[in-house]
């Protein structure tokens, strides 16, 4: 059975939203899509559980399996308002966890990104 994700992709011109997350390195923001709920909406519940982020707009720029075996990912471009350059949200996912975010530039290394995630990331840089 596949797996289906939603990535929604959060860009302040080239540069795409990130963050640390405490237990398994820096990612960028995705989840599982839920029974009966669309890939769209899964996109803007995970922005809103893992970021703090509510009130964005999502648009469709990929669907991809070449991400990791097992699961398609569906990636939207999301508009937000205004962002600061660094935060910190509290999600309360697996236990609760603190992620820092940041801002990811297209100089920015990969190695702390498990390969899934650099595979996501250039998947994003490409459809820019």
């Amino acid at each position: 059975m596949i797996r289906a994700v939603a990535c929604p992709v959060v860009r302040r011109g080239r540069d795409i939203l990130a963050f640390r997350h405490p237990l398994a390195g820096h990612q960028i923001v995705k989840g599982g899509i839920e029974p009966g709920e669309d890939a769209e909406a899964a996109a803007l519940r995970e922005l809103s559980e893992e970021a703090g982020i509510a009130g964005a707009a999502a648009w469709p720029i990929a669907t991809r399996c070449d991400v990791q075996p097992g699961e398609r990912w569906h990636f939207f471009d999301v508009t937000t308002n205004s962002l600061p350059e660094r935060w910190t949200h509290h999600t309360k996912d697996n236990g609760g966890h603190t992620f820092a975010f940041f801002w990811l530039t297209s100089r920015d290394d990969l190695s702390g990104f498990a390969p899934r995630f650099q595979r996501a990331i250039e998947i994003v840089r490409a459809a820019a």
